[in-house]
Parts: C-alpha cells; sequence; structure tokens
C-alpha cells in the first residue's frame, strides 16, 4: 500500500517511516511533485490535519494522511497548542520558540504540559481520526542534540531525560506522535486491500 505523508519536515517522515511495516510505503509530497504551502489556518489540531489531507485529496486524489501536532502547558491556558510551531513568529523558528516559552515559564511552578498529536488520514474517500497525547514538564534549560522542534526542553512523565536526549526509537515508543501512528498502522494493519 502506498501513502502519502503530507509533510516537508524530513526529520517527521524520517521518524514515522521507522514505525510503519513494510508493507506500507510512505510518499512524501516531493515523491508526488507537491511544492504548495498548504497554510495551516484552523484554531485546533484536528482541523489542521483535515486541511492537508484535503489539499492533497482534492488536488492528487491519493491516499494520504496527515498529522498536526501541539505542545499544550498546563499553566499557559494549554499554549502554544495550535500555533506551537509558530509561537515565537511566522518563521517557523524552533530556538525562538523554545526561548519564548522557557521566558513564560521562569516564574511559574506548575510546568506540567502534554504533547498531543492528532492524525488524519483519508483512503478510499473515507475520513479517519486518530490521537496520541504524551504527558510530562517542560525543562528549564534545554538537554540534548536529538530530535527537533521542543524536544530538548520536554521531559516525558516518568523519564529523567528530555526528548532530544532519546533516541527515535526509544522516543517512538512513548510520544505522542508515536503513539497516534500506532493507532494509524494497527487500523491500516486491519484495513481490507
Amino acid at each position: 500500500m502506498k501513502l502519502v505523508f503530507v509533510t516537508n519536515n524530513k526529520n517527521k517522515l524520517s521518524e514515522v517511516q521507522k514505525m510503519l511495516p513494510k508493507s506500507i510505503k510512505l510518499v512524501s509530497l516531493k515523491d508526488i511533485n507537491c511544492f504548495d504551502d498548504i497554510e495551516e489556518t484552523a484554531i485546533t489540531l484536528k482541523e489542521n490535519a483535515q486541511i492537508k489531507t484535503d489539499f492533497i485529496i482534492n488536488k492528487y486524489q491519493v491516499n494520504c494522511f496527515a498529522d498536526d501536532t501541539g505542545l499544550e502547558v498546563e499553566s499557559l491556558n494549554n499554549a502554544p497548542g495550535v500555533f506551537s510551531a509558530r509561537y515565537a513568529g511566522l518563521e517557523n523558528d524552533s530556538e525562538k520558540n523554545i526561548q519564548k516559552l522557557v521566558t513564560e515559564l521562569h516564574n511559574k511552578t506548575n510546568k506540567k504540559a502534554q504533547f498531543r498529536t492528532v492524525v488524519s488520514l483519508f483512503i478510499d474517500n473515507k475520513q479517519y481520526f486518530f490521537e496520541g497525547i504524551c504527558k510530562g514538564t517542560i525543562l528549564t534549560k534545554k538537554q540534548g542534540e536529538k530530535g527537533f522542534g521542543y524536544d530538548p526542553i520536554f521531559q516525558p512523565k516518568g523519564f529523567t531525560t528530555s526528548f532530544a536526549q532519546m533516541t527515535s526509537e526509544e522516543k517512538n515508543k512513548i510520544s505522542h506522535r508515536g503513539i497516534a501512528i500506532r493507532k494509524l498502522v494497527n487500523f491500516l494493519t486491519n484495513y481490507p486491500t
């Protein structure tokens, strides 16, 4: 089975490909010659994921899935949430996003947070959604060199390391995206072909 993963993020593409069985061939936007900038204009993760799959279905008529992820910080009323990638500005700069978040949490004692991913799958003219949540806390300074985005300052519950200190295999076992993608994989494994 071939599926288009609606993302330009090479890290995310690689992370997800490692989780899929060999029977599912992941195809990138580049592979289908899609170089459009799909604007994520919704106010929920689910709607943003759906915007991306709707765009690909309407333009390319191929089975696809997309995800949207947000970091929800309890003491910031679940911000940055849907705006996580553009928290410090439209340029999607991870370093600036981390600096802004650490600054905003500087005087707060509650640093509880969760990563949440929603996957939208469009296959054979039907839409399905899968969600994954990973709870943890925000660290006061970066730890680790691996991963991407907020990984260096997110410590999952029950661990003493940040996501950025874990191998991709370790992270995928417990991460929000890993949970959502496993639900997707389980669905696809049992999907009639």
